[in-house]
């Protein structure tokens, strides 16, 4: 008997709306989809599961603006997931420490979903096919 492998992808954002469409977009068959939306629960979640994909935001609440490009070194120190980082507030320099740190992908907001869910498709990840861009 064959258990079906199921990917895990891991969302990390402080804005609901964020956390509640890239999970509806990336729920797919054979893909779990956790949210967190502080940087501790995405750490607990990392210590207690297996996670192909993670997806963060750079600023969170916090105060110095850089969280997700720390969960980032985190989890590159610690882990083999990939990491796809996104930010509403897009610079050259943000973009080359994420890239520097092991970014798979760095995404401007507002997300470009096919463009998101091509990458998540080269991350080896099933996506839903009606979703999908022609491109």
């Amino acid at each position: 008997m064959n258990i079906p492998v199921v990917k895990k992808i891991m969302i990390v954002d402080d804005e609901q709306s964020i956390l509640l469409s890239l999970s509806h977009v990336l729920k797919a068959e054979g893909v779990e989809v956790i949210t967190c939306s502080e940087i501790e629960q995405a750490e607990e979640a990392l210590n207690n599961t297996h996670f192909d994909l993670v997806i963060a935001d750079i600023r969170m609440s916090g105060v110095n603006g850089i969280e997700g490009l720390e969960l980032l070194s985190y989890i590159k120190d610690r882990y083999d997931s990939k990491v796809i980082i996104m930010t509403g507030y897009d610079s050259d320099d943000t973009r080359s420490e994420a890239y520097k740190r092991g970014a798979h992908y760095f995404f401007q907001k507002p997300v470009d979903i096919p463009e998101l869910l091509k990458q998540v498709s080269l991350a080896g990840i099933p996506v839903k096919s009606s979703l999908r861009s022609n491109s």
